[in-house]
């Protein structure tokens, strides 16, 4: 039986929490939820931790301050791993990764990949009712990293995920320092250089309707940036291999 272990990062999302936990269960009964939570001040964990104990199954990391997606994530993997867990889930708490995809992307595990993203740029996806300069952003943004990495994904910006534990090992993920969307890019490159199979599922990628987005233009420019420093760096590093 394979054991399931799902990553939630909150900060603020008390509006939230309960829906998600619930949608979550009723998706993949048996999963064991982590919410890594930044600080709140909205008492997120507290709501979760009577989530818990109510329902069972779910626990709380409560950290001090603010310390990124791409953090809460390498901590929430790493004890999903530690636990032996066989597959590691990643999902928004906003409650725009529909939970109901839940067992596509499981699926698409059992049927060998090692990385199933939920992608809204594969046929089948979709982002309903954002402005056009936003859509334009986000499948520019990804074509770029694409291109610039050379990785076989229309969507490696995306956050709604279900991971392998072997490839997480392989990709040794504790050495990663992104956050956010370069997070996202970084561990997509790193499994596809890892020699790991990477499947899109195709999802409906819903705005949060309650609480507030903690995405910004600053956060864009920085993967951007990254993916570019990458490429770069990983062009060299190629051309003095062949030199050798």
């Amino acid at each position: 039986m394979v054991k399931v272990w799902v990553t939630v990062p909150t900060l603020d999302e008390v509006e939230n929490v309960d829906a998600l936990v619930h949608r979550i269960r009723a998706a993949v009964d048996d999963a064991h939820i982590l919410i890594v939570d930044d600080a709140s001040s909205d008492g997120t964990a507290d709501k979760a931790e009577a989530l818990g104990a109510e329902l069972g199954g779910i626990e709380v990391l409560r950290r001090p301050r603010k310390m990124g997606l791409g953090s809460a994530y390498r901590a929430g993997h790493a004890i999903g791993i530690a636990r032996g867990y066989d597959v590691m889930i990643q999902i928004d708490a906003d409650l725009s990764h529909d939970p109901a995809a839940l067992p596509s992307l499981l699926a698409a595990v059992e049927h060998g990949a090692d990385l199933a993203i939920g992608s809204r740029y594969v046929p089948g996806g979709a982002v309903p009712n954002w402005p056009k300069r936003r859509l334009w952003l986000s499948v520019w943004g990804n074509r770029y990293a694409a291109f610039v990495l050379g990785i076989p994904v229309r969507d490696s910006t995306a956050g709604y995920r279900a991971y392998r534990a072997s490839i997480l090992r392989a990709m040794d993920i504790e050495s990663t320092h992104s956050t956010g969307y370069a997070f996202q890019i970084e561990m997509t490159y790193r499994a596809h250089n890892a020699g790991g199979r990477i499947d899109e599922v195709p999802i409906a990628f819903t705005d949060r309707v309650r609480g507030t987005s903690k995405m910004s233009g600053r956060i864009v420019v920085e993967a951007m940036t990254l993916v570019t420093l990458w490429g770069l760096r990983d062009r060299v590093l190629r051309r003095g291999r062949r030199r050798g």
